[in-house]
């Protein structure tokens, strides 16, 4: 661990010079990267040199504390035993700062939400879900663009799909995806039982045309006249788009716009999202069976949370956390649910470290 902390300053002291030099400050991209590598550097080599600090003076307390005055050496012994503690508190703060980073960390995502098992309570829990994303994004100041949706006639949505924009989103949001449970009493039903339903939560990091190249000879491409819930029209043209990627059976389906073209790059968006999903994950399996996915086992399958209505509660089954205060989730208030997923699986990378 040492000497890759000695090798992490030795590149922020020279991305620091570089900082300084002419050529680097003209081209605004270059400084911008130098700036942005500098500061994500910043934080190890700041705790690095706060240990070298504390380090020396726990040497220099050590050899108080064989000095002949008995108080002196008492004094020191009392200050070994405190900077002990400090250093390892430090140290265990270089271990996280160390851990892989997730490559996708900073990207902005798309979430999709499909209601599962349940049927018109799946579609308006959907709603709900959707709602509770739209609302948390909205407090921290991020933009929020439906790029495809499916409503009920009841409110509901059998799909939904967002693109959230802003800082590290991705970072944030990835421990989401899963099976969402719910468990309340449906308004249509009459003998006030408790049904339970289930929707589907998706967190893909928004794709790059960099990253996935599609060739126009893979797609088949097909318009036809939207239409809303229960079949009423929304459009009197063609301009709903679906979109078959044929060499991997992908459908993308996108009617939300008035314009043909609107609907297609929404679509095309998509369908590259889901394609960068695909080959990460191909290339997690290679890599290593333990990371697959990011949730869990990796399977979307899985169930991650239960929202209890009469018990007002909400549990997240990967970590055990039970809260009773539903309502504020709802509306958006998952900043301490997102928190202990992210302390959690940042301790299991530790200890596979």
């Amino acid at each position: 661990m040492f000497e890759s902390l000695r090798e992490i300053e030795e590149r922020f002291e020279q991305l620091e010079a570089d900082l300084a030099r002419p050529e680097v400050l003209k081209d605004q991209k270059i400084y911008q990267k130098t700036a942005r590598q500098h500061a994500e550097l910043s934080k190890v080599v700041s705790a690095y040199r706060r240990l070298n600090r504390l380090q020396t003076e726990r040497k220099d307390a050590q050899e108080l504390s064989r000095d002949a005055d008995e108080d002196i050496r008492n004094l020191a012994r009392i200050e070994t035993e405190e900077l002990r503690k400090k250093i390892e508190e430090i140290e265990r703060e270089l271990k996280f700062l160390l851990l892989p980073k997730d490559p996708n960390d900073e990207k902005n995502i798309l979430l999709e939400i499909r209601a599962g098992t349940g049927g018109e309570e799946a579609a308006l829990f959907a709603a709900d879900l959707f709602r509770m994303y739209a609302r948390f994004a909205e407090e921290k100041g991020w933009r929020v663009e439906v790029l495809s949706s499916h409503p009920t006639g009841a409110g509901g949505f059998k799909e939904i799909i967002m693109l959230i924009e802003g800082e590290r989103v991705y970072s944030r949001l990835k421990y989401e995806s899963g099976v969402h449970r719910v468990q309340r009493v449906p308004t249509t039903e009459s003998q006030g039982r408790i049904h339970t339903s289930a929707v589907t939560v998706a967190v893909l990091p928004e794709a790059e045309d960099v990253e996935v190249a599609i060739n126009p000879d893979d797609l088949k491409i097909d318009v036809y006249r939207s239409s809303g819930p229960g079949g009423q029209s929304v459009n009197t043209t063609d301009s709903a788009v679906r979109i078959t990627h044929l060499p991997t059976g992908l459908v993308v389906t996108c009617q939300d716009e008035k314009s043909q073209h609107k609907n297609k790059a929404k679509a095309l968006k998509v369908l590259r999202a889901r394609l960068l999903d695909i080959m990460e994950r191909e290339q997690q399996d290679k890599i290593s069976e333990q990371r697959r996915g990011q949730v869990g086992t990796g399977d979307r399958s899985e169930r991650v949370r239960t929202y209890n209505f009469p018990q007002g509660r909400i549990t997240d089954h990967r970590i055990g956390l039970t809260l009773y205060r539903l309502n504020e989730v709802l509306e958006g208030d998952i900043q301490e649910i997102i928190d202990a997923l992210a302390a959690h699986y940042q301790a299991e990378a530790l200890k596979a470290v």
